[in-house]
């Protein structure tokens, strides 16, 4: 039997590859909330000119205190990005339009996760990607001022320890803004171009479905974040967690850096566990049992 192909048929082939898209959001659980601030932009690019000034109290005596801070030019440019399947009229007529079902959720779970593969491998690329004070974002020597304003003596100030393991993170995500940006500008839209009269119907027989966004990932606060490239233990995630509680702004006020989450691969998965468990050999209490939520993403 041969169905033919009119707008009645091709409207509820859209309503059931929604529906079979929708099906496939639901199959992943995306993590980059965990981790990154997600940001509307409304142009082609989004300048961050506030990154670098943190919000402080002082006693209010005499008139205000306006603090005239450094302005950083630190952008992320949005990028367009999609996804598209074309389904054969042959398919259509010959009711086989049911083959396209998984490619259709598959493309619904790779949209649902999307974000996650722009924002997690910022982590790697941190080591050699600048950040708002034009040092890698990872960097043994970020410069923090002696005056509040950015000016007056300078000292080095690292978020980085090298070493030949696989890099492990520490990140302090109990804030507003979390060490990592996801900017959208457009979201996620499921489309046709289903028009029988278009020239790629009538010179492929294709009909074409698809979704596509704009969109992209940077660096939020450096201050926020810490990479290590020494062993995965115990004594250097405290190492670590100390140095990320001793960071300060410009003008030597401590920022009350909190950790709270270790993010690993999958390979340094068991060590992680291993140094967070509640009790360790020799039967000793564990003191890193219950401090750091352990974050494992498939993107790095």
């Amino acid at each position: 039997m041969t169905t033919i192909v009119t707008p009645a048929v091709l409207q509820a082939l859209m309503v059931g590859y929604s529906k079979m898209f929708q099906t496939g959001q639901t199959m992943a659980a995306s993590q980059f909330l965990k981790v990154a601030t997600k940001v509307p932009s409304s142009g082609k690019s989004t300048t961050y000119g506030w990154l670098g000034k943190w919000p402080a109290f002082r006693e209010w005596i005499g008139d205000r205190v306006i603090n005239q801070m450094t302005a950083h030019a630190y952008s992320i440019v949005n990028k367009p990005f999609e996804s598209t399947i074309g389904v054969d009229r042959d398919d259509i007529e010959d009711d086989e339009i049911g083959v396209y079902a998984p490619l259709f959720q598959e493309m619904g779970r790779a949209a649902e996760v999307f974000p996650d593969e722009l924002v997690f491998p910022l982590l790697d690329g941190g080591l050699t990607a600048e950040c708002y004070d034009e040092q890698y974002f990872f960097d043994i020597d970020h410069p923090v001022y002696s005056n509040a304003d950015g000016t007056g003596g300078v000292v080095s100030v690292p978020n980085y320890v090298d070493g030949s393991e696989p890099a492990w993170f520490l990140l302090d995500t109990t804030r507003a803004i979390k060490p990592l940006i996801y900017q959208e500008r457009r979201p996620m839209k499921f489309e046709r171009m289903t028009d029988p009269k278009d020239e790629q119907v009538f010179m492929s027989k294709q009909f074409r479905y698809g979704v596509d966004c704009r969109a992209n990932a940077g660096y939020g606060f450096w201050q926020m974040a810490y990479c290590s490239k020494a062993v995965l233990n115990a004594d250097n995630i405290w190492a670590a967690l100390e140095a990320m509680k001793d960071f300060r702004a410009d003008g030597g006020k401590k920022l009350g850096i909190r950790p709270n989450m270790l993010v690993v691969r999958s390979g340094q998965e068991k060590t992680a566990e291993e140094c967070m468990k509640e009790i360790v050999k020799g039967g000793e209490t564990n003191t890193l049992h219950g401090k750091l939520e352990l974050l494992v993403p498939d993107w790095i």
